[in-house]
């Protein structure tokens, strides 16, 4: 049972500009970042409303494969096309995570920065993939906000792929 963070940040540590664009990300077939292989590995998606919208607006086939609960106390429904795959929640982190893991859901996704944020300030993280690309943006949205207390994480793996840097955590307990 894991709550796994898969994320790229800027070399400052921001997950998207100040005007919340993406286009500093290089494009998916640019390198194989393990992406495919680490959805494989996972059982369904935690994801922020706003990173939901951000993936919505990007049109086409849905891109994910595994179920996708949406934390949110604004959004009231899903888009007709995706009730089946698309779910909305609710709760802290916490009482998430029991929920999903009562429905059968071990290994989780967690994605979107404020979700990460307030799922670390809860500390049920356990594994950060972080891969950082060498773009410095000097404003932005940042993956990390203000903890109450400290997380301890050890690096298991690093690896430079297309030159950028992929680093595996996992939570020291």
């Amino acid at each position: 049972m894991k709550n796994i963070v898969y994320i790229a940040t800027s070399l400052d540590g921001y997950i998207a500009d100040k005007n919340d664009g993406l286009d500093w990300l290089p494009s998916p077939d640019s390198a194989d970042f393990g992406f495919e292989a680490f959805i494989d590995s996972i059982d369904a998606l935690v994801m922020g409303k706003n990173t939901f919208q951000t993936v919505l607006a990007y049109g086409g086939e849905w891109f994910y494969s595994k179920p996708v609960f949406v934390v949110s106390s604004s959004l009231k429904e899903i888009p007709k096309h995706l009730e089946e795959k698309v779910f909305l929640i609710q709760g802290t982190p916490t009482e998430i995570t029991n929920l999903l893991r009562k429905e059968g859901f071990e290994n989780l996704y967690i994605d979107g920065g404020l979700t990460v944020q307030n799922f670390l300030k809860e500390d049920v993280i356990d594994e950060l993939i972080i891969t950082t690309i060498p773009t410095l943006l000097g404003d932005g949205k940042p993956l990390f906000g203000k903890q109450e207390k400290q997380l301890q994480f050890k690096c298991i793996e690093s690896k430079v792929i297309n030159k950028m840097v992929q680093n595996h955590f996992i939570k020291e307990r």
